[in-house]
């Protein structure tokens, strides 16, 4: 749904209230890239009885979150704190928690969770290791995750055109179908398909989205 003003992690959650069923649901944050087994997540809700379910990992600076040894969620801080654990982003909810969140108007998931411990509901912690995880939501981020994902090397797609003259520097994604004209310059970069990147240009340390046409040095930017 159009949100014509931004609701807020909880809000946004609330305004599509009449999409869920009366089954416990899975919610993502968009920007994080990880390979978490969401099925066995949603598998260890079901059998927990809780109202929700957070998954945490031990992931400096977002630790944050305390649980005591039963894995109940005792209180979530606003800084990161020693002997606590962080939370991915991933959650699972019952229904009965949208009541708890107001309508029509912002508000964020995590004060109501913690609504839901003062007044001692369940709210539990799904502990996970051994993943992948990593928040993508700043270009920093984002071409970290890329040059990670990349191995430090450059990865060109099918059906590209790069002149002679090009210097690809350090590492970079070169999507399919791009075109790289004469004396171009890539470096630390994402380029999504389709993209043209006329003579001399140079590109660093920025995200290049589908199609885009690229006429002007770039650096640190989207696209």
């Amino acid at each position: 749904k159009v949100e014509p003003e931004i609701l807020g992690t909880g809000g946004g959650i609330k305004n599509v209230e009449d999409f869920w069923d009366k089954e416990p649901f899975l919610v993502t944050n968009s920007d994080i890239l990880t390979d978490i087994d969401l099925a066995a997540v949603y598998k260890v809700h079901q059998t927990s009885g809780s109202l929700v379910t957070l998954v945490l990992h031990d992931c400096e600076p977002y630790n944050q979150v305390q649980v005591d040894d039963q894995w109940n969620i005792t209180d979530i801080a606003k800084v990161n704190m020693t002997g606590r654990l962080a939370f991915t982003g991933i959650h699972v909810i019952h229904p009965e928690v949208l009541s708890h969140i107001p309508q029509g108007i912002f508000s964020d998931i995590i004060e109501c969770y913690r609504e839901l411990i003062r007044q001692r509901k369940s709210v539990r912690a799904c502990l996970v290791t051994g993943h992948y995880w990593r928040d993508i939501g700043s270009i920093a981020s984002y071409l970290e995750a890329n040059r990670e994902l990349a191995g430090n090397s450059f990865v060109i797609g099918p059906g590209c055109s790069v002149d002679s003259s090009v210097k690809l520097m350090d590492w970079g994604v070169i999507g399919g179908n791009s075109r790289l004209g004469k004396n171009v310059e890539v470096q630390r970069s994402v380029l999504w398909d389709g993209v043209t990147v006329k003579e001399g240009v140079k590109v660093v340390d920025a995200v290049v989205t589908s199609g885009r046409a690229v006429d002007r040095d770039l650096h640190g930017e989207i696209f």
